[in-house]
């Protein structure tokens, strides 16, 4: 089987930059005609895989709108992710989970296993216990070809603060998080490949207050903050720079808004409004640095 890393550098190739949303927040279900339960959710997110097959790469549902309606909305989330996967989608769970020892290889095998209930292709990481308690994670991605997402430098500003704060070897936070998951991609793949383990780096993110720069082995970096956040998809390759080519251009609201009438427009229209996906280096060759 195919790598995480090459599946989503294929289909940002087919397909370009864009991952759709799915985040059935109480409002957009309302706008979409749909009840703030399970069933709800399950409906939106169903018709969102629907719309978005063949006219972007990658879906990325937020766990937390299904969790919050307990059994029944982790059923109707086994559902939304089966389908995608279904399509042919890549799919983003976007759980964001963080933990140490057996406690965050029990999240993994849940997300990350082939054939459990909720598995995806991808899962969102949180680094904030440590790079290292997510070792048991990264091992079992790479066995069953799988990636995860680490947060390195996220859009919210409340995060400032811890992400840019300079260690004692004089790096930021963020920037140690990614030297040290890069130094693992290297090791776990051939040359010229992407890596399986990508980043969280926000598109309104500063790179050069977060301290971040240029990075290789070149991974896919989830970028939240196109569309209703602010960051143009026409500015992709500035914000991005080199690392453009590996980008994966979250948005949600910017589409989910055109309602269940107009979504399949919208993401045909949101897709079509970034670059055409760049080459990424030749196998061999690692970003300039």
């Amino acid at each position: 089987m195919t790598t995480f890393g090459e599946r989503a550098r294929a289909a940002i190739g087919r397909h370009g930059h864009l991952c759709v949303g799915i985040d059935p927040h109480e409002p957009l279900l309302a706008a979409w005609g749909l009840a703030a339960d399970a069933a709800g959710v399950r409906e939106f997110g169903l018709r969102v895989v629907e719309a978005a097959a063949t006219r972007a790469g990658f879906v990325k549902p937020q766990v937390s709108f299904f969790e919050r309606h307990g059994s029944a909305g982790l059923a109707a989330l086994e559902d939304v992710l089966a389908a995608a996967r279904a399509a042919g989608l890549v799919v983003i769970a976007d759980a964001k989970r963080g933990d140490i020892g057996s406690t965050m290889d029990a999240y993994a095998a849940a997300w990350l296993t082939p054939g459990a209930p909720l598995e995806a292709d991808a899962l969102t990481v949180s680094p904030f216990l440590g790079v290292g308690a997510l070792s048991g994670t990264f091992d079992l991605a790479h066995a069953h070809d799988k990636g995860a997402f680490v947060l390195a430098a996220t859009s919210n500003p409340e995060a400032a603060a811890l992400q840019r704060a300079v260690t004692a070897g004089g790096a930021t936070v963020s920037s140690e998080i990614v030297a040290e998951v890069s130094d693992r991609n290297a090791a776990a793949i051939a040359d010229g490949a992407w890596g399986s383990i990508g980043f969280v780096i926000g598109a309104t993110v500063d790179w050069a207050e977060a301290g971040l720069a240029p990075f290789a082995p070149l991974a896919p970096i989830l970028a939240p903050g196109f569309g209703h956040q602010g960051a143009r998809a026409d500015r992709l390759a500035s914000i991005y720079g080199p690392m453009a080519p590996a980008v994966i251009a979250s948005e949600s609201r910017s589409i989910l808004s055109a309602g269940p009438d107009g979504i399949a427009d919208a993401i045909a229209a949101a897709a079509a409004s970034y670059p055409p996906a760049a080459p990424s280096p030749a196998r061999g060759e690692t970003p300039d640095v």
